[in-house]
């Protein structure tokens, strides 16, 4: 109830403070109570309830038409380009935020599918050097058995990225920001995005724990064996791919409200400024694994080129925070 109280207030503010126009808030309040109280007692939610009771009010200047009332204010007459943006509902705010779900998904897995193939490409080179797969094929048919296999998972990937970013080309106006949201899909919206920052926090937690922890499996395969060096990188690889997977599909389950309510970096002036950070991300972590890869494959470097990352990781997000600081950035 006092989400709708709050509401009306927001709705009337930028009015004069005349006898008339106080009588209409009133009435306007009284009857959405009704309303609110009448969906209740029908067994709708309470986010149902005032969904509905919002979406049914209506355009104030509508309402100050409709009931022919005098507002000598010039300024609302004046268009700027936010006004002349289209208007988005919650039912289009919904069907926006479904296909952001099942899109994150599909790209946490092409993320994860990645890191597989390089857990496998490691996994399959050890096994023949132990011969234990391949003795029957030359020696250059057995190497490039599981470079196939690791295109094949990439390919795969790339598929699900191609797949997401085609389906989501038809929002593209949300991501630039083209769009202003209706105050009842706000307020609703709101109240959702701040139950999902937990799951997201604790999401983040998940993955980081994991990667932080990921280098104790290779300090323990490595105590057996020499090749355990390498077993272990496999693991670690595979521990790195559910990372990926919750970084991408848990610890970003809020971005499509953040996107929609234009808050955090998806605010106008902070997207702006974010894009170099994500171009120089775009380039650091394929290089990063790469790096990794050459190491590992080329100088049998399994026991000690995992330590890539974390030295990548520090000094990119050293990079990010100074960059901030100096653009004067607000997480």
């Amino acid at each position: 109830m006092e989400t709708i109280r709050i509401y009306v207030e927001n709705m009337f503010k930028a009015l004069p403070k005349t006898g008339e126009l106080k009588k209409l808030k009133q009435d306007i309040l009284m009857n959405m109570e009704d309303k609110y109280a009448e969906l209740k007692s029908e067994g709708k939610t309470e986010n149902e309830a005032i969904g509905i009771v919002i979406s049914e009010f209506g355009n104030i200047d509508e309402i100050i038409r409709e009931f022919e009332i005098e507002v000598n204010q010039p300024s609302r007459n004046v268009t700027s380009e936010k006004e002349n943006l289209p208007s988005m509902d919650l039912e289009e705010a919904k069907k926006y935020l479904r296909e952001t779900k099942k899109c994150n998904f599909l790209i946490s897995i092409g993320g994860a599918l990645c890191m597989m193939g390089a857990a496998v490409l490691v996994f399959m080179y050890q096994l023949y050097d132990d011969g234990i797969i391949f003795r029957g094929l030359v020696e250059d048919k057995a190497m490039i058995t599981p470079l196939i296999i690791l295109l094949a998972f990439v390919g795969v990937a790339v598929a699900l990225f191609i797949f997401a970013g085609i389906s989501m080309e038809k929002y593209k106006y949300i991501d630039k920001g083209y769009f202003n949201l209706q105050p009842s899909a706000r307020i609703i919206l709101e109240e959702e995005g701040e139950r999902l920052r937990t799951k997201s926090t604790i999401g983040t937690i998940v993955g980081v724990v994991l990667c932080i922890l990921s280098p104790i499996i290779l300090f323990l395969s490595g105590m057996k064996s020499e090749s355990g060096y390498v077993y272990g990188t496999t693991l670690l690889i595979l521990v790195i791919a559910v990372a990926v997977f919750i970084f991408i599909n848990i610890s970003t389950c809020n971005e499509g409200h953040k996107k929609l309510l234009k808050e955090g970096e998806y605010n106008p002036k902070v997207k702006e400024e974010n894009k170099v950070i994500g171009a120089v991300a775009g380039v650091v972590w394929p290089l990063t694994v790469m790096v990794f890869l050459i190491w590992g494959i080329a100088y049998d470097g399994w026991e000690i080129c995992w330590i890539v990352f974390p030295i990548v990781g520090v000094i990119f997000g050293g990079f990010c925070n100074v960059y901030k600081s100096v653009k004067g950035i607000e997480d």
